[in-house]
């Protein structure tokens, strides 16, 4: 790729040991069954990942030891969002709906809509076995890190069976929304790209804090957007530790969004560092072409994205097919074709052959400070050089090789 790999792959990156243990974060499950306890028999309903329904302890209330965080009485979750109503919902999934509420930005007390900042509010589907585990990994992870490209937990509250979190509110919404929402304004290249380094970055601190941490749900509907299109990974529901004792890979269930998962780890269960890579990969490849991953309502043999595009990315002619043309061509081809060179090495069939998220970042970086091309003079309306061609049909340039009207200069957008 030129000069942005400085170095060959480390295809046996140094595998980092440590305990299991996490100090600053105790999760307290009770199990007591005995009579009085707060526990209960329920049935888990099907988490949707292939686990049997089978009889569980799910407590109904409980407290997370944590110094970061703040505990919510559901009382106060009420009343931020005017008793989680309709109006006010962002979103739901799997784990169950988000909703928009409002705190006093200092105590964190409910205040009015308008009055203090605005937190989204995420409230867990009630006896769900799996919204248990995916709410305590979220409290886990995000209660003990801090990172300016990971969304900022505020708090908890667990209390009649339900779990709730409570993050900072993201004004923009998701990387999805702004690539796919029908109507949705087009984002230029710099916000694009603006968006991809800092996700880059969060991926990239999570791999290298001293205790690995593979996100595996990698997604454009888990990075999220503040006012200044500054990037957050979100949902840490699925998130697990990375291997230790020298081990290549943890075993798992497999868990995830089909389409970003790693095939490896579709096909074994085999859940690698890398694996995290590959979503990075897809996710790049959808900023790149404005299409989603899986759309079944695209042409046959469009409807995979990674499958149609693979052959184009190699190919610096075929690569303009594939570039979203809500573009309008205004983005500079030579960091195109780098970081189509980056989606490649992403895609990898084998993990060990992608690229660390730290050498993806720093591509991404240079990529970044790659301009435009200066729009070529119009000699056309000089008469005495009859014959000459339109620029509409212009092959080459004294700037360089350039096609058609693809030499116009963009306009940066000094916002961002």
């Amino acid at each position: 790729m030129g000069n942005c790999w400085p170095k060959p792959v480390d295809v046996h990156p140094p595998t980092v040991k440590y305990s299991n243990s996490i100090p600053s974060v105790i999760v307290k499950k009770p199990i007591n069954t005995s009579p009085g306890s707060n526990t209960r028999n329920v049935v888990a309903k099907s988490s949707g990942d292939g686990g049997d329904s089978r009889k569980v302890e799910v407590p109904a209330s409980g407290k997370i030891i944590t110094p970061n965080l703040k505990m919510f009485t559901l009382a106060e979750l009420k009343s931020a969002t005017r008793n989680f109503r309709p109006d006010t919902v962002l979103g739901e999934g799997g784990f169950g709906t988000v909703f928009k509420g409002w705190v006093d930005d200092k105590t964190f007390a409910p205040s009015k809509v308008g009055v203090g900042m605005p937190v989204a509010v995420k409230k867990s589907n009630p006896d769900s076995e799996q919204g248990l585990k995916e709410w305590q990994a979220e409290v886990k992870f995000l209660g003990k890190f801090s990172h300016p490209n990971l969304v900022k937990l505020i708090g908890y509250c667990w209390e009649e069976k339900t779990f709730l979190l409570v993050y900072e509110h993201m004004q923009k919404g998701s990387l999805e929304s702004h690539l796919f929402r029908k109507g949705a304004e087009a984002l230029s290249w710099d916000t694009r790209l603006k968006i991809a380094i800092g996700a880059a970055r969060g991926l990239e601190f999570l791999h290298t804090t001293e205790k690995q941490v593979i996100y595996r749900d990698f997604k454009a509907a888990n990075i999220l957007l503040d006012t200044d299109y500054n990037a957050k990974l979100s949902d840490f529901g699925l998130a697990k530790m990375g291997p230790v004792n020298g081990d290549s890979h943890v075993t798992t269930k497999i868990v995830g969004t089909y389409g970003y998962a790693a095939p490896e780890y579709m096909a074994t269960g085999h859940l690698y560092v890398k694996s995290d890579v590959y979503g990075f990969g897809v996710v790049l490849l959808e900023i790149l072409s404005g299409r989603r991953v899986l759309d079944l309502n695209r042409p046959n043999g469009e409807h995979n994205l990674v499958d149609w595009a693979k052959p184009m990315l190699p190919d610096k002619k075929k690569l303009r097919k594939l570039m979203d043309p809500r573009l309008e061509a205004q983005y500079p081809s030579k960091a195109a074709f780098q970081i189509a060179e980056i989606i490649l090495k992403c895609l990898e069939p084998d993990p060990k052959n992608r690229p660390s998220m730290e050498e993806i970042l720093e591509c991404l970086e240079q990529c970044n400070g790659i301009q435009m091309k200066p729009r070529a003079k119009n000699t056309t309306r000089n008469h005495n050089h009859r014959g000459h061609r339109s620029p509409l049909h212009v092959k080459k340039t004294g700037s360089g090789n350039v096609i058609g009207n693809q030499g116009y200069k963009a306009p940066t957008n000094r916002s961002y």
